[in-house]
């Protein structure tokens, strides 16, 4: 099922800009880039007087969306996994040129008032995941990456019978913060901390050599609306000012 959160930045920042001129660009992201996402474009409309509308999702829409020779119609600056703009390429959607923003890993959260479970070493996260009432990890990709620390813990039979997965990042939030019991959330580490102010409890990275990252790039649909526009934004997300807004965010 596709579904994606658009969100226009200029009115949920109250800029308005400046120039009479001033474009609008419209990017599809990936939801784990989304804390960064927000503040440099805020950053972006403010200096520039263009507007930007972003819609967010996870990436098995944004590979679905992405891959269609139609997509392009849809967005100009497309912001996703490194695989779903190969294919984006591959399609001749998107430019083949990359500005790289980051890389995203992997923590775990609990629910407000759940026991924290120690995760410190492989052997104690998989202690913790053992003696979890529940599991619960999306079907994006970071779900992937987390099945794969599942099997490589050796695991993935004991754990199936108590493991929900869900579609993306935010619905794994939303199920722990609705949770009960010793239930163990896994997913992108930005995610967890967007929800802390909710009272989503972050418990760490995953350890050593189990922790794997995404990496997040933005490219130019080949049809964009307004090319000098998009070209603007992209240049401004890959430059000092622009990749702080990552940094800050929590995305290496």
């Amino acid at each position: 099922m596709r579904w994606v959160r658009w969100l226009c930045v200029a009115a949920a920042v109250g800029v308005t800009g400046t120039h009479t001129n001033a474009a609008e660009v419209r990017v599809l992201s990936a939801g784990a880039v989304e804390p960064g996402v927000r503040a440099a474009i805020a950053r972006f409309e403010h200096a520039s007087g263009d507007r930007v509308r972003v819609g967010f999702a996870a990436a098995p829409t944004l590979r679905e969306r992405s891959a269609r020779p139609d997509a392009a119609d849809g967005y100009d600056l497309l912001i996703a996994p490194m695989a779903v703009l190969d294919a984006a390429a591959g399609a001749g959607v998107v430019r083949l040129e990359r500005m790289v923003l980051g890389s995203v890993g992997i923590g775990v959260a609990v629910r407000p008032g759940a026991p924290v479970p120690d995760i410190a070493t492989p052997d104690a996260l998989k202690a913790s995941l053992l003696a979890a009432d529940s599991v619960v990890y999306n079907r994006a990709s970071t779900g992937v990456l987390v099945e794969r620390v599942v099997r490589d813990l050796g695991i993935a039979d004991a754990l199936a019978g108590k493991t929900t997965r869900v579609a993306d990042g935010a619905a794994v939030m939303a199920h722990l913060l609705q949770g009960h019991g010793r239930e163990l959330g896994l997913g992108a580490i930005t995610e967890i901390l967007l929800h802390k102010d909710q009272g989503l409890v972050y418990v760490g990275p995953l350890p050593g050599a189990l922790q794997s990252k995404t990496t997040y790039a933005a490219a130019v649909a080949v049809h964009a609306a307004d090319p000098a526009a998009v070209e603007r934004l992209w240049r401004y997300l890959g430059s000092p000012e622009g990749l702080a807004h990552f940094r800050a965010a929590g995305i290496d």
